[in-house]
């Protein structure tokens, strides 16, 4: 517990003494945020705020990741060890990847003063060769004990047995596994996105889900299968306790960054956090094998994500639009809902989704893991 303890302290008091710092160097560069003209009137304040915030999050995570192992790793026997998985270290790049297609997208907003950043086929580009460098790793390379780091059948708590993207061959089983894992990459990415719209929102959405994953890492670190089985229905996850260590150390990240992103915000985390926090879920999911899990456990950014399908289906097919505004936070925006009042209570439903998804975790092993 000592390292996901020193992960969560380190990343968090980074984020909180380093983004005021950052802030500083942007308004000396003048990279402020560039507000769409159709967005609702009461975001025209916003306008000019730095952004790009999500550079703070990626590093804070890195720095603290690290740093946990350097604090403790002495080991029992007197050895020095400095030990990180494999499994960890293709989630970092996963996160580091998508931030920078975000960066990207945010710096090209800032320096045109333009809404439009990358264009959609060049974002879905960059989201697509990241995602498919992370999907041919991750089933490729093996713990010590021979088993891939990321699993060829697809997971809801657990792997589902019946479920082998392999079972049709290496080759085609590799393309399945490669459009399996961008699917949920792009879900998740552009899922905290889309909810990245209101001061806080993504943040403190974000917080709550890599929390639950530090909880899901270190139960199955400690029902897991190696060195010797607690219990008939253990974990063969690789590396789930240094998993929990990275997700402890997004989500100090996560809290440091949200002490000045909250509402009036000082700074907005960007694509290059909301794609970043996107990629790092994305591949927790993966690592953990809870992938359907993780529709339940972000379930805000689900509901969001929605709401855009919903608006864009209903405009396209009758010419009417459901909400007044999408995403959904938008729409309540426009009803005269108060940004801090949306925002609370668009964490409560976060918070429900991610203590129903860890619920759903738990009976699951309790009933003898029957998936």
């Amino acid at each position: 517990m000592r390292a996901v303890v020193a992960a969560a302290a380190v990343s968090l008091f980074l984020a909180l003494l380093g983004t005021p710092l950052y802030i500083k160097f942007l308004v000396r560069r003048g990279y402020g945020q560039f507000i769409r003209d159709d967005g609702p009137t009461t975001h025209k304040t916003k306008r000019g705020t730095p952004t790009m915030g999500g550079v703070i999050i990626i590093l804070a995570t890195i720095v603290g990741y690290f740093v946990s192992h350097l604090l403790t790793m002495n080991r029992p026997d007197g050895n020095m060890a400095f030990t990180v998985s494999a499994s960890s270290l293709l989630v970092l790049g996963l996160m580091t990847g998508l931030g920078f297609v975000g960066w990207l997208d945010d710096y090209i907003k800032i320096s045109k003063q333009r809404s439009l950043g990358l264009r959609s086929a060049q974002k879905l580009f960059g989201q697509l060769l990241v995602g498919s460098a992370f999907a041919i790793a991750s089933v490729t390379l093996t713990n010590p004990r021979g088993i891939t780091l990321a699993s060829p059948n697809i997971s809801f708590v657990r792997d589902i047995s019946w479920l082998n993207l392999f079972a049709a061959g290496p080759v085609i089983g590799l393309i399945l596994v490669v459009l399996w894992v961008n699917l949920i990459v792009a879900g998740t990415s552009n899922g905290v996105n889309l909810t990245d719209g209101l001061d806080g929102l993504a943040t403190g959405a974000s917080s709550m889900v890599f929390g639950c994953y530090v909880l899901i890492g270190i139960w199955q670190s400690n029902q897991a299968c190696y060195p010797v089985a607690t219990s008939p229905n253990c974990y063969d996850t690789p590396s789930p306790y240094d998993l929990a260590i990275l997700a402890a150390a997004v989500a100090g990240a996560c809290f440091g960054f949200l002490w000045w992103n909250a509402s009036p915000a000082k700074i907005f985390m960007g694509d290059t956090g909301s794609l970043a926090l996107g990629g790092a879920l994305a591949g927790l999911a993966i690592m953990t094998r809870t992938e359907l899990l993780v529709i339940l456990l972000g379930g805000l950014f689900v509901i969001i994500t929605v709401s855009v399908i919903i608006q864009v289906a209903s405009f396209k097919l009758t010419g009417k639009r459901v909400f007044r505004m999408a995403p959904l936070q938008h729409h309540f925006e426009l009803k005269g809902w108060n940004e801090v009042t949306i925002v609370i209570r668009f964490w409560i439903i976060a918070g429900v989704c991610a203590a129903l998804a860890l619920g759903l975790f738990y009976a699951e092993w309790v009933a003898g893991g029957v998936v």
